[in-house]
């Protein structure tokens, strides 16, 4: 197969174009395919209590297998050959960003459509459809699932990322807030959101996106910089891979019933990223003035937040924890948005056949 680069702009986009609406189409007749054989002539309400059979929960997980199978399907049709020329150690880097990003594609998936059926639900109380219209939804949902994510295959950027990272956290809090057991978790903090396994969820798939977006910032600072700086570079990722998993942790282990974890994890969720945008913004050279005044903005807003917490009490720690995520998101958007706009698109494979020769050669450099 020729490579699209050598055709005109507009036939490229066209073709992907026709690519994706096909991929869409293919995922609704499966979405429709599987939804008539989950739900097997027997009407169900769109959403149910626990233990009872509904529509939600068979559309969520068909549209999740769907769309992933359709993220993975379409990064190996046109981002194969992005791994040819890389030597092992980055190709492998590749490959396990591809791997976590077809996992979070598909939870993605997975708690929008949850959090759709229970919008429905409350809007439509009562309602029952038919086995046939149960099966439409689920291909309405896989086709949409499965044509953003086969976009995202095609051209996945880093500021993507950060703009899936929030949205999905926001579906997915959601999610977490209308399933609550406890109407008032709001009077405590976000945590309180932990005893339901959809919060607990959410947060573990965010931490591995915060670790996929880590491995895309030092993808775009290798293509910016090159091996010169491999080393800073990897400190930058091993730092945003950390805060994944600690972010992770939070949600692995609930505040009801392994508080001591759950607050060890969440610490070292902030102290780990306060660390690894201290280093990115070393990392970086020359940040623009731009990134200068977000950073110097988001730290006197983070400062003026927890006054306002505490000793004001203007609001509670829920409070807090959202505007807290509210000025992490504006600032690692600004952040990997500056370094998009200095990172070449083109893919830059390594000289250095080992990464830790690589770490050990350029310090023979230096």
């Amino acid at each position: 197969m020729s490579s699209p680069t050598a055709l005109p702009t507009s036939e490229v986009a066209r073709r992907f174009e026709e690519q994706t609406t096909l991929a869409a189409w293919g995922a609704a007749a499966l979405g429709l395919l599987f939804g008539l054989i989950s739900f097997g002539g027997e009407a169900r309400p769109i959403a149910a209590h626990a233990g009872e059979l509904d529509v939600t929960q068979p559309a969520a997980g068909t549209a999740s297998l769907i769309t992933a199978a359709a993220f993975l399907l379409s990064t190996l049709l046109h981002r194969r050959h992005e791994t040819r020329a890389m030597p092992g150690w980055q190709r492998a880097v590749s490959h396990i960003s591809t791997a976590m990003l077809t996992v979070v594609f598909g939870a993605v998936a997975f708690m929008a459509v949850l959090t759709a059926g229970e919008i429905l639900a409350l809007g439509l109380q009562g309602f029952v459809p038919a086995p046939i219209a149960a099966a439409l939804l689920t291909a309405i949902a896989s086709a949409a699932g499965s044509w953003l994510a086969f976009q995202a295959g095609i051209e996945l950027r880093t500021r993507n990322l950060t703009q899936l990272l929030f949205g999905y956290l926001t579906i997915g809090t959601l999610f977490a807030m209308i399933t609550a057991a406890d109407p008032l978790w709001w009077q405590l903090h976000f945590s309180s959101l932990g005893n339901a396994w959809a919060f607990n969820l959410t947060v573990i798939v965010a931490g591995l996106l915060v670790a996929a977006v880590g491995l895309y910032i030092g993808r775009d600072l290798h293509r910016w910089m090159g091996d010169s700086r491999l080393k800073a570079i990897g400190i930058v990722v091993v730092l945003f891979t950390a805060t994944g998993a600690a972010l992770a942790g939070v949600g692995v282990f609930p505040v009801a019933t392994a508080s001591v974890a759950h607050n060890i994890a969440a610490i070292g969720t902030l102290c780990l990223f306060a660390a690894a945008a201290l280093a990115v913004t070393i990392v970086m050279p020359g940040p623009t003035p731009m990134m200068t005044l977000t950073t110097v903005g988001a730290g006197i807003a983070l400062v003026t937040a927890v006054l306002l917490w505490r000793p004001f009490g203007v609001y509670n720690l829920a409070g807090l924890e959202v505007i807290v995520v509210g000025i992490i998101f504006v600032w690692l958007t600004t952040l990997v948005r500056t370094i998009g706009a200095s990172a070449p698109e083109q893919t830059r494979a390594s000289a250095r056949t080992r990464l830790l020769q690589a770490t050990k050669r350029t310090r023979t450099q230096t």
